[in-house]
């Protein structure tokens, strides 16, 4: 179901392997998601080369464009002269990883959660609904990815940014993904690639 909603907004949806790591934080985690669980600021400090950061990056898209690296777990906000500032983020588990172009539609401050049927029928203990706030899954924010269910989002799980374990949406730990919706328009251009291109 999730696919076919991704399919009909011109998106791929394809499991990947598991690629040999060459990092920690490339490993993927066995991990449930934890309603209700609030992290402290301790659990929010990244390793350094997980940390929102300006880097080297060419590109021939427009300065505000986001690209979506998920092999890396990185996300690229194109700044001018081949720079852009890059985030640490939390993938797609394996089956749940997809590539494709899309829009954000709208934006969301301390977003409401709502489990689609077919995560409930999953993982059975969820809630059916959960308000905003600190121990939201969703995080501090959320940018909507086209009419698809998926989103950028912040997380009460830091530990699990730089790994592939979510149902297809992409995680920032909260301080960024409020940095990144103060960047961000609605309307912006979001690039998915599941590899980088040469």
């Amino acid at each position: 179901m999730i696919c076919a909603l991704v399919l009909a907004a011109s998106v791929t949806c394809r499991a990947q392997g598991r690629a040999s790591p060459s990092t920690a934080y490339e490993v993927d985690m066995d991990v449930n998601d934890q309603p209700g669980a609030i992290p402290d600021p301790d659990q929010e400090q990244l390793p350094s080369a997980l940390r929102r950061q300006v880097v080297f990056f060419r590109s021939t898209e427009a300065p505000g464009t986001i690209v979506i690296h998920t092999s890396e777990r990185f996300l690229y906000v194109v700044m001018p002269n081949n720079r852009a500032l890059r985030y640490g983020i939390g993938v797609g588990r394996e089956g749940f990883q997809w590539a494709g172009l899309l829009k954000i539609t709208r934006k969301g401050e301390w977003p409401d959660w709502t489990p689609p049927p077919e995560m409930i029928e999953r993982q059975p203990y969820l809630p059916r609904f959960m308000a905003g706030g600190p121990g939201n899954p969703m995080g501090a924010r959320a940018l909507y990815l086209g009419a698809t269910v998926y989103r950028l989002h912040g997380t009460n799980q830091p530990e699990t940014i730089g790994h592939a374990v979510s149902s297809g949406c992409f995680r920032l730990v909260n301080a960024d993904i409020i940095d990144l919706y103060d960047r961000i328009p609605v309307g912006t251009k979001v690039i998915v690639r599941q590899r980088p291109e040469l």
